[in-house]
């Protein structure tokens, strides 16, 4: 592979500006069809096999208008100078209804003023609203334009917000300032990295047009397959990371070759026969990571992951074709524009200090480093899962005020009823359905049962309940399942809604985690095999990954979980809370978050991984010392590693900002994570396990060795012969 890879570099080289156009044209192409065509995205969230989506397919059969998914919008209607139910206030709310069934694709509007529209304290109603024939993947849209009928009840002075978590202003993910931030920020740390300015335009352009061909490509994908809300801003936040650190690491390698005499041409085919190869294996790891999920039994899950890999195969592609392109047209020139006072030092001086240092004392440092790492990850045992609803969207936010108005005027079960559907092989009659609802009511933690409605065949019967907890509690999912058990009196009793759905959601992922974490570990490893023909370092490399996880996992459940800064991350309190309660204040974690952030982590930490392997293999097959090589390798890609982390960080923390409550959770797990490895974990605790595993590291059984097929990482062709020749290692670790 490395020679193709080289080869592949230097073609691109000799043609930098075809490839470059090429790129360019690629990027325009993809991104101004999705920006013509539209990008398409589903909020629509199905789990085959389970009890709320048999809930949710009996619900489209035979009930009505309205009762699929995103066909009923809510719109809660506030009076804060007196009951709706006087005038003129009831005059202007019924010219809003009767304004809303004048819209397109409106089947049905339920007026306040009838039984269980209006709130005991008569100043909060809500107008439901049923559509049919319509598109149910614009939810936002139509919520939108039903809300701006509402228009005649708030020229009377009335609040009208719309009860929907899809509304454009506050849930859309966009991309928008803090890309910027992370982009800026990337580039200050390669001015600085690199000294000059002309170097560190590189990566940043490379990610830049890595980033818009493959959000391009995921947009115009929404026109084929269902393509979550959320995929757009972790293409962006990974594919940015990803795309300026490989960048990096080709740079960093083809300067280093031209600084020792090679030609031009030569140093790039160097280069990228090198660091290339470490790059796609690096990125296969990314991409086996995310394609792993599919395993976890929950599609919208799935699809996010491989949608995601799309911005990571396209930071691999860029890596080894638009860079070596840029640094064939550039040559020499890549230093130009030096930046005062950053001039060129030397690389390795404290990194390799610090392997020698860790050479010398691996026993302390090892166990040093479990300690720090142990209780890092501490916090991770209490990390609390859940649901997020809109009570903990931005203060000022519609859903967000929505979801306060129906707590205060129906109860916090209100903002997530449950969907009861009962069904059976004969006609269910009234008085069978009333009995349900009856014996339904008297279940703790129910605060009220709508009357039941029969489909068309009556042969389902559907009943609403509203329980006494918040979406978010966990007594919610517990009431969820007590309703499931029940002894429906000859009926099969279901449970749709999203506090169902949710339930069983994080039911099937904690069943389907260890047959994802183990099918991730164990491809990983196999990779690593591949790359170094060696299975302890392959096995050992694949399990470290997994510290890191533990620090990411233990700095959300301090940030999230026991609220240590929820309030500085920008998660909103409760209303009227007080400065304490500001600063500390719990915030549960979706449930397919881990799993999801698990993939991401594994496959980011393993990039790090490969790269400081791939040094001290190589400075291991020179002198077959294997402590002089850890230090050799530490010190040659500590700084460039360091700069890759720094990027990330910067890039995630920027990501921090993004009002989405996902967005936070990932920007936090991976910052902290990214800073973890980077630091403590190649700096310290891989270091000290390798030194203390000796030529184990790179022991081959000779069966195995003849099996594994030659896909080396390293490309020894293009580099310059050492100045010391030393006897190579006798053992089996290929080339």
């Amino acid at each position: 592979m490395a020679r193709f890879l080289g080869w592949l570099g230097g073609w691109c080289a000799r043609h930098g500006r075809a490839v470059l156009a090429l790129w360019v044209t690629l990027a325009v192409a993809a991104m101004g069809g999705s920006l013509i065509l539209g990008s398409p995205v589903s909020s629509e969230v199905s789990i085959p096999g389970t009890d709320a989506q048999r809930a949710h397919d009996l619900m489209r059969d035979g009930f009505g208008p309205g009762y699929e998914p995103g066909g009923t919008v809510q719109l809660v209607v506030y009076s804060p100078d007196g009951p709706l139910i006087e005038e003129p206030r009831k005059e202007a709310v019924d010219e809003a209804v009767a304004n809303i069934r004048m819209q397109e694709h409106v089947k049905e509007v339920d007026s306040p003023f009838r039984q269980g529209g209006i709130a005991s304290n008569l100043q909060i109603g809500v107008i439901t609203v049923r559509l049919e024939g319509h598109d149910s993947l614009k939810v936002a849209e139509n919520t939108q334009r039903i809300s701006k009928a509402a228009d005649p009840a708030r020229a009377a002075g009335l609040e009208v917000v719309a009860n929907d978590s899809s509304t454009p202003a506050d849930k859309e993910i966009k991309t928008g300032p803090s890309e910027v931030i992370g982009v800026i920020c990337a580039l200050l740390v390669l001015i600085f990295a690199f000294g000059t300015l002309t170097a560190a335009l590189i990566p940043i352009f490379t990610a830049l047009v890595s980033v818009t061909a493959g959000l391009g490509v995921i947009g115009l994908l929404g026109h084929v397959v269902d393509v979550p809300k959320q995929a757009g801003i972790m293409a962006t936040m990974i594919g940015l990371g990803v795309g300026i650190d490989y960048a990096l690491f080709l740079l960093s390698r083809y300067r280093r070759l031209l600084a020792s005499g090679l030609p031009v041409q030569q140093a790039v085919r160097g280069a990228v026969s090198s660091s290339g190869g470490a790059v796609v294996f690096a990125g296969g790891t990314v991409v086996i990571a995310l394609t792993a999920l599919m395993f976890a039994g929950f599609p919208l899950l799935a699809t996010l992951g491989w949608i995601t890999g799309i911005s990571v195969v396209m930071a691999v592609l860029t890596s080894i074709t638009l860079v070596p392109a840029l640094l064939g047209l550039l040559g020499h020139r890549v230093n130009a524009l030096k930046v005062p006072f950053l001039g060129r030092r030397a690389e390795s001086s404290g990194w390799a200090a610090l392997g020698a240092w860790v050479a010398r004392r691996p026993w302390r440092v090892l166990i040093s480093s479990v300690i720090v790492l142990a209780a890092l990850a501490a916090p991770a045992l209490s990390l609390k899962l859940g649901p997020i609803d809109d009570g903990y969207g931005a203060q000022g936010s519609e859903p967000r005020r929505a979801y306060e108005l129906m707590t205060v005027g129906f109860g916090p079960g209100s903002t997530g009823p449950l969907t009861v559907v009962a069904a059976s092989s004969g006609t269910i009659t009234e008085a069978a359905a009333d009995r349900l609802a009856d014996r339904i009511g008297d279940l703790d933690g129910v605060a009220h049962v709508a009357e039941p409605k029969l489909n068309d065949s009556e042969r389902a019967a559907m009943i609403q309940v509203i329980s006494e907890y918040p979406p978010g509690d966990a007594r919610a999912a517990d009431l969820v399942r007590e309703i499931r058990t029940f002894d429906g009196g000859g009926l099969q009793v279901h449970v749709g809604g999203e506090v169902a759905a949710l339930t069983d959601a994080a039911d099937r992922l904690i069943e389907r985690t260890p047959l994802v974490i183990g099918i991730v570990v164990l491809l990983s490893a196999l990779l690593l095999l591949l790359a170094f023909r060696a299975p302890v370092v392959a096995l050992k490399a694949a399990l470290m990954n997994l510290v890191s996880l533990g620090a990411a996992f233990g700095a959300l459940a301090a940030v999230f979980s026991f609220g240590v800064g929820s309030g500085l991350v920008g998660m909103d309190p409760p209303v009227n809370a007080s400065f304490v309660q500001t600063l500390f204040f719990s915030v549960p974690i979706e449930s397919y978050v881990p799993l999801m952030l698990f993939a991401v982590l594994f496959g980011l930490s393993m990039d790090y991984e490969v790269f400081l392997l791939t040094a001290v293999r190589q400075s291991y097959l020179k002198h077959g010392d294997n402590a002089r090589a850890v230090a050799e390798g530490l010190g040659s890609t500590g700084r460039v590693i360091t700069s890759a982390a720094l990027i990330m960080v910067a890039v995630f923390t920027a990501f921090i900002a993004y009002p989405d409550s996902m967005v936070k959770t990932f920007g936090v797990g991976l910052a902290v994570a990214i800073a973890v490895d980077a630091t403590l974990i190649r700096g310290f605790l891989v270091p000290s396990t390798m030194v203390l595993l000796g030529r184990a590291n790179w022991w081959c059984p000779r069966w195995l060795d003849r099996l594994l097929p030659n896909l080396s990482v390293e490309g020894h062709d293009e580099e310059p012969a050492p100045a010391v020749t030393a006897e190579r290692p006798k053992a089996h670790v290929g080339t």
